[in-house]
Order: structure tokens, then sequence, then C-alpha cells
């Protein structure tokens, strides 16, 4: 729903997550906090929740220490996890269509977002259908760092790059700010998101404009040469590239950076050229077209002399030599195509476990898709009835877990055994696991003992201690 005018959308979603650590496989969320805002980013409607903590998952000491959550709060809640993402289903469809919003969301909150849909039945990819959305506010902060640094006010670590966690720019941008809290963080991101559109709007513009993949590709391929950052060990850079080709496999672009001359490229072989395009920095970039990646025109890149090394009309020739050499261009699409294939060549012999098969396991059918919206809508036992009928082996394995975790009574015997069983063994497991495990948990908590004993602050001791109770509880349960 964008505006022709002004690349406005009718309205946004803001949301953020407190989880049990940063897993996004494994840990679940704890809390949710979000509002929906219109085009000048004014509150609508808010929603807040917390929920219990499900059956068998270990949460980080950590985490919650972070997030200041107490056991108590994640054994007296009065939803539990999957009556809270049932909620937050409910809620963002009544939402939508909205271009969704967070803080570092694209890579932490939207990866939990969609592996909770995954694994509670719902469809996964939520954000970006039906006329959905989204952005990321700090993909933005991060350009207008560079572009147009006065926006965001910000300090500098020993190492001269900006600070821009939102707990500690929030404050300097006289925004009050509950860090750690879901709603506090929304709240937080919705008056820099402000600052953003009001002050930066070129990069506001841009990140509305990158909000889809397809939006993000049709940009790419039209310009002869154009500006994208990245950031890269804690710094991010701009580069002014063109269009090269499309990844064989993951379909994302991958440009030529300008500030070489791709003519001393084209005469490489291709052994030679694959050779090179590996070396750092790399001379191929490629763009995450899915990640709300900030396409820049190229005339703000060439406004900052701290970039600039060559005049406009070089790049400019550089782009056309480049866009003209159809075979480089092949031949670069051939090397990318058997580097996958060369890594690909033998099957991982890890198993692929249910929980960490999104992006591995296919879609579901159509078939399976309209079964996940009976689940929702029917009562437990039948939602029994229902997981039998699941072709895809994850979703009768998912939904099981959540009767387990919801209503036990009514599994077979069985059934409740195998997963009883299988959860004891991941959770007592001694082993270095993916997942979090007991005796991970109690060392953790160790070491967090001792840290905070040398600084004598018996305010979060008394946490650890309740802490360990909640484990042992866990640990009883399983044993």
């Amino acid at each position: 729903m964008i505006n022709n005018n002004s690349n406005e959308t009718s309205r946004y979603v803001i949301y953020d997550f407190e989880t049990t650590g940063r897993n996004s496989n494994w840990d679940q969320i704890i809390q949710v906090g979000a509002i929906l805002v219109d085009d000048k980013l004014t509150e609508l409607d808010r929603l807040e929740m917390r929920s219990s903590l499900k059956p068998g998952l270990i949460p980080e000491p950590g985490a919650l220490l972070v997030n200041n959550t107490s056991p108590e709060m994640l054994s007296k809640s009065n939803l539990s996890h999957y009556s809270m993402i049932k909620e937050l289903s409910k809620k963002f469809t009544e939402w939508s269509p909205a271009i969704f919003m967070g803080y570092n969301s694209i890579d932490f909150d939207e990866e939990f977002f969609r592996k909770t849909l995954f694994k509670t039945l719902y469809n996964p990819y939520f954000t970006q259908l039906n006329g959905n959305k989204r952005c990321d506010i700090l993909n933005m902060v991060r350009s207008a760092s560079i572009f147009l640094p006065e926006t965001i006010k910000y300090e500098k670590n020993n190492k001269g790059n900006p600070i821009l966690k939102l707990d500690q720019i929030a404050p300097l941008n006289n925004i009050n700010h509950e860090a750690h809290d879901a709603l506090g963080d929304v709240l937080a991101t919705n008056e820099i998101a402000k600052i953003l559109r009001l002050k930066a709007k070129n990069i506001w513009n841009s990140a509305l404009i990158s909000s889809t993949r397809s939006e993000v590709n049709a940009k790419i391929k039209n310009e002869l040469l154009f500006c994208f950052s990245e950031f890269i060990y804690g710094k991010t850079k701009p580069f002014l590239v063109s269009f090269v080709c499309e990844h064989p496999v993951f379909k994302w672009p991958q440009c030529f950076d300008l500030s070489k001359d791709p003519k001393e490229y084209f005469n490489m072989s291709k052994n030679e050229l694959s050779i090179e395009i590996k070396k750092s920095p790399k001379v191929i970039r490629t763009i995450k077209d899915n990640k709300n990646p900030i396409i820049m025109d190229y005339n703000d890149y060439l406004k900052n002399s701290e970039f600039v090394e060559f005049s406009e009309d070089e790049y400019i020739k550089r782009a056309k030599n480049l866009q003209e050499n159809n075979l480089f261009r092949s031949t670069i699409l051939h090397i990318l195509q058997e580097e996958f294939d060369k890594n690909n060549s033998f099957d991982s012999q890890e198993e692929i476990l249910a929980e960490e098969s999104l992006y591995k396991g296919g879609f579901f059918s159509n078939a399976d898709k309209q079964l996940m919206d009976k689940f929702h809508k029917s009562d437990w036992s039948e939602k029994l009835k229902i997981c039998d009928d699941f072709d895809d082996e994850r979703l009768f394995y998912f939904g099981m877990r959540l009767i387990y975790e919801e209503q036990p009574s009514i599994l077979p015997k069985e059934i409740f055994n195998n997963i009883h069983s299988s959860i004891a063994n991941q959770v007592l497991s001694m082993n270095n696991e993916k997942w979090y495990t007991i005796p991970k948990a109690y060392k953790d908590s160790d070491d967090l003992k001792v840290k905070y004993d040398n600084e004598n602050n018996k305010e979060i001791l008394e946490k650890l201690r309740k802490f360990d109770l909640l484990i042992d509880d866990i640990q009883r349960n399983f044993q």
C-alpha cells in the first residue's frame, strides 16, 4: 500500500520480542511488544503480552537478566506460549496489510517470529504475504550514520565506529527508554523512526522501497550504478556498484565494486577470475535482497569526499564497460554455480532436526496449509485427529508437541512417552548440543554468580538463586 507520491505506506507495525536466548531454532519468545502506527507514526493500537515457559525449554540465565524476567514470570503467566502466539497472529492479521518494522528485527526478531510460526503451525512468512512488507530501523540508522551523520546522535567506540545499540542512542536523542522490555524497545524505536522520517527522508524512502525483494531487484537492475552499504566487522561501509548477475541458486544480486576497474578483470581466464573474486576485499558484492538493504542513488555516494576516489565520469564509464561485457558477466555466473556445486557435492552427515528445517525442508502443500488453519480453529481432541492427516511429517511432529505442551492428557500414552523421553534426552545431555541444556544452565549460572559475588550484587545473586530453583524443578520433571 505505497502512496505513489511519497512512498509512504498507510500503516506500520513496530514490534519487538524478548526471548529465552539467541537461538531462533531452539529458544522461545517470552514477551511481545507491538504498536500499530499511521503514516506519521502516530500510535493507533498496541499489544503487550508475556507467556509462560514451554515444557522442556531451558532458558539462559544471562538472557533473563538482560530482559529482567524472573522465574516467577515464566511460571505464573496466564498465557501459555501457544496461546500468546495465537493472540499475536490474530492481532497482526487484524493490523495487516502493513510494513513490519523493528530495531535489528530482520536478523533477530523476524527469525524468531518465522520459526515460532513454523513450530506453531502458522505460515512462517507472514510479514511478506498478503500485502505485508518488512523494514529494519537499524539498517536506516546505519545508513544515516554514513550519509547524514547529524541525523541521529551517537557515541563512538575505541575503534572510532558508531555505537548504534538502541539503549545507547535513545537517551542521547532525548528518548525515554525502558531498555530490554519489549514494549519499551518498541516505543523507543518509534521515536527513532520519527527522527529518520523527518530528517533523513531519502534514507527513509529508500528503506520503504526495499521492503520487498521484488522492489529491491527492480531498483538494482534498472540503475546503471548505485550505492548500498554493508555492516562489516562493526562498521558500516558504503559501496558504489553495478549489477552483474543473480546468484544461480540463492538469486541474490551480485554486483561489481566500482572502486576497481572491471576492465582489469576482462581478460582473465575463468580460473584466474575464480581466484581473484575470492580475495578480500571482494570485488563482487552480494546484496541480500530479502534483508531490506538500503539502496541509494550514486550521487549520494559522490557527495561524500571520504569515499570518492575517481570522477563521476570514470565511475559511469566503468559501469558501462561492465554492462556491455556479457561474456564477463556470464563467466561470473558460471564460477558461482561451480563454487556452489563444489561446496554442496557431499550431503552433510549431520541430522537436520524438525526445528532446524524451515529453510531446508521445503514448503507446505496447499492441503497441509488448509489443515494448519483448521488446526487452530478446532478443539484439542479434533486437533489430535488433524495431526494424523498432515502430509508433512514436520507438521505432525509440531502438532503433537503443541498438544503435549497444552493438553498432554489427551495424547496416546506411547506418543506422550516418546515426546517426554525425547525432551529429557535433549535437556539432560552432557554434550555440547545445539540447544540449551540443564548442565549448560547450571554452569552459566555458577559463572554469573562468581561475577556478581565479586561485585557484591545481592539483587542479581538472589535472581540467580531463584533461577537455579527453576532449573531444579525442570530437572526433576525430566529425570
